[in-house]
Parts: C-alpha cells; sequence; structure tokens
C-alpha cells in the first residue's frame, strides 16, 4: 500500500510540473519542420550511397581512374555476316557478308559515358547506306551497351550450299543488293565480383587490374532484327551463274521478310590477367537464353502465306581485349562478337555482327584527391 502510494505522489509530482512548464509552440513548430528538411536529405544520401557504390573497388586489385576525362582515336573493323538455311529435306544455305571496311575516327569519355564518330576510310564521300550508333557505358558493377545498325544492301555471297555433292563456287563473293538488314537493341548486365574485378580495366580504359582476377555476369537483353530478301533476284542470279546447273530455291529461303524481337536472360564469366605491370588481357563470355517472336512475310502477301512463331534460342556474346594503361596513356585492342540464332522446322537463320577495334588514346583533368600526389 505504501509501495502504491509513493508511486501516485511521483506521478502527480511530475504532471504538476509539466503543466506548470510553459510549452513553446514555436520550437515545436521549428522541430518539425526541421525534421522535414531532414527527410529529403536522408533520402538523397541513399541516392549518393547507391550511385557511389557502382564504382567502390578494392584498390588492392584496382586502381581507380584518376582522370576525370579521356580522349582517343580509334580504328575500327566491323563484320556483319548472315546465314539463311531452310531446313527442308534438301536443306539449303547461303552466307551473306558485305566487305569489310576501315573506320577512323575521335572519341571522347567522361567518367562511365564514352562516345565517338567514326568515318570510313573505303567509300571516303560516298554513301553505302550503311547507318550505325554505338553506346557503351561501363561502370564497377553495371554495364550497358545499346546498338543501332543498318547494313545497307551491298552485301556479297560467301558461301553457298544448296544441293548436296555440287560445285557452288561460282557464287562465291558474287556482289547481291537484294538483302537488307538491320539491328536495334540493348544489352544490360550485372558484374558479381565488382570489387575485385574491373570489367572498365579492359573495355574502357578507366581503372587498372593490378591482381588477376575474375567474376561472374547476369544481365537481360532486348533486340529487334529484320531481314529484307529479294529471293526473285537471288534466284535470277544463282540461274545466271550456275547455268544449266543451278537449282531452284527451297521454300523456307523464299520470303520476304524477317522481323523478330528477342528477349534475353544471360550468365556467363570475365576474367581479367594481369601479365606483366600495365599490362591486361581480358576475356568474356555470355550465353543467353532468347525468346523470340517472329512476324515473316513469304513469297507473295497473301495472308496465308505468313507465318509467325515464338521459341526459345541460344545466343551469345564475347569480348576480348589487350590493352596497356599507364593512367596517363594507354592503348590496346578489343573484339565484340554478338550471336543471334533464330530455328524453326522450314527456316533458320543466324547473324553473327561486332567489331574489332585498335586505339590510343590519353586521360586528363585529373581528380581533386590526386592533384597533390603527383604534385
Amino acid at each position: 500500500m505504501k509501495r502504491l502510494l509513493l508511486y501516485i505522489i511521483c506521478i502527480w509530482i511530475t504532471i504538476s510540473a509539466a503543466a506548470q512548464e510553459p510549452v513553446d509552440t514555436l520550437q515545436i513548430a521549428v522541430a518539425d519542420e526541421v525534421k522535414q528538411e531532414e527527410a529529403p536529405v536522408r533520402k538523397l544520401s541513399l541516392i549518393r550511397r547507391v550511385i557511389r557504390g557502382f564504382d567502390r573497388l578494392d584498390e588492392r586489385y584496382i586502381e581507380p581512374q584518376h582522370y576525370v576525362f579521356a580522349a582517343m582515336v580509334q580504328g575500327t573493323m566491323n563484320y556483319d555476316i548472315y546465314t539463311l538455311r531452310s531446313s527442308a529435306d534438301n536443306s539449303q544455305s547461303i552466307t551473306f557478308a558485305p566487305d569489310q571496311e576501315l573506320r577512323v575516327g575521335p572519341y571522347a569519355g567522361w567518367k562511365w559515358v564514352f562516345l565517338g564518330y567514326t568515318f570510313s576510310l573505303n567509300n571516303l564521300g560516298m554513301n553505302d547506306g550503311r547507318k550505325e550508333f554505338d553506346l557503351s557505358i561501363y561502370s564497377s558493377q553495371i554495364g550497358l551497351d545499346l546498338f543501332y545498325r543498318r547494313t545497307g544492301s551491298n552485301y556479297k555471297i560467301r558461301n553457298a550450299n544448296l544441293r548436296s555433292h555440287q560445285d557452288f563456287s561460282a557464287l562465291d563473293n558474287q556482289p547481291f543488293d537484294g538483302l537488307e538488314a538491320g539491328v536495334t537493341g540493348f544489352n544490360v548486365y550485372y558484374i558479381f565480383n565488382h570489387g575485385k574485378f574491373s570489367y572498365p580495366a579492359a573495355f574502357a580504359q578507366s581503372t587498372i587490374q593490378k591482381i588477376s582476377c575474375g567474376s561472374w555476369l547476369a544481365g537481360f537483353g532486348y533486340m529487334r532484327n529484320s531481314i529484307e530478301l529479294d529471293h526473285s533476284s537471288l534466284q535470277q542470279l544463282v540461274d545466271e551463274k550456275m547455268g544449266s546447273q543451278t537449282v531452284p530455291l527451297d521454300s523456307g529461303l523464299m520470303f520476304h521478310s524477317v522481323k523478330y524481337v528477342d528477349f534475353s536472360l544471360s550468365g556467363g564469366y570475365a576474367y581479367n590477367w594481369v601479365f606483366a605491370r600495365n599490362w591486361l588481357l581480358g576475356a568474356s563470355v555470355q550465353a543467353a537464353v532468347a525468346h523470340k517472336r517472329t512476324i515473316s512475310s513469304m513469297v507473295d502477301d497473301n495472308k496465308k502465306n505468313r507465318f509467325s512463331f515464338s521459341n526459345l534460342n541460344i545466343d551469345g556474346i564475347g569480348r576480348f581485349g589487350l590493352v596497356y594503361n599507364n593512367m596517363r596513356w594507354y592503348a590496346g585492342t578489343s573484339m565484340i562478337i554478338h550471336t543471334y540464332n533464330f530455328r524453326r522446322s522450314h527456316f533458320y537463320t543466324n547473324n553473327t555482327f561486332g567489331s574489332l577495334n585498335i586505339y590510343v588514346g590519353c586521360n586528363f583533368g585529373l581528380k581533386k584527391k590526386y592533384r597533390k600526389k603527383e604534385s
């Protein structure tokens, strides 16, 4: 009873003291405003932490970029190969590819982004119908590739097999302007061991890999591919070059257009080998499981001759690079390969495209935290 009475007295004294103390409403209002102002600051700091996390490195393995800007000159050899094959009993296949061309141009970089423009040395002042745009963004954790390619109509037949046990070498390297192709898409991938493995060291020259290391990769992509074929002109060329030995094209090759959309999930592995000071040999391979939705128009425009299909195929992306980089100056070569497949019981196509690059450049605009070290 005494203890209960003591509790009641203590509570009463506390309430009385609070009642006698004036309440500062202005102070409460100011406190509320401060809390409201602090909330966006906390959110902003979280966003900053996420962004900075993209380039968080283990400096025992990776030397961070000391500069903000980069400039280089690059020579590029693009390649683009299409293989069309019917899947009838007497399967026919034809491979098309344009002539190799050398493109040269300047590039400029800022942090993760590297942009440039190249012009062809093969056809100065001439428009061959090709249109190309490539954008690559490399960070420690995430990479992004954007590509837009319209290859024009300057293909040549590189290989033809229209009937077994027959020589079709007369068709080799014959110009054929009845094929036009276009590719638009992107690939995004995540680098798991991004603290110790540097993708930019091999393909963006923005960091230096100190110790050999590798990482698993995972990503997704989207691509839209279109093929326009003038099969009548193709049959005419076959008849002209083969003479009495000519053969008719299979129905699987007699289409006006093939257009398909590709959604893919990919996984793979990348490795950087540091075989000497400031030297790096890097390679990565990714296989993708792709779901394709395709609508094709056959030999005439009758709707009965149109076919649509959705299926799964295996695609691939490969990257290989050799780099010398002492942080101020760098030079090297790299190769990127994309390959996409579509397969159906009566039709198959493979598109392999990419580029071989040779470059030399420098970094400039020293970051503040490195100025004292180099002064």
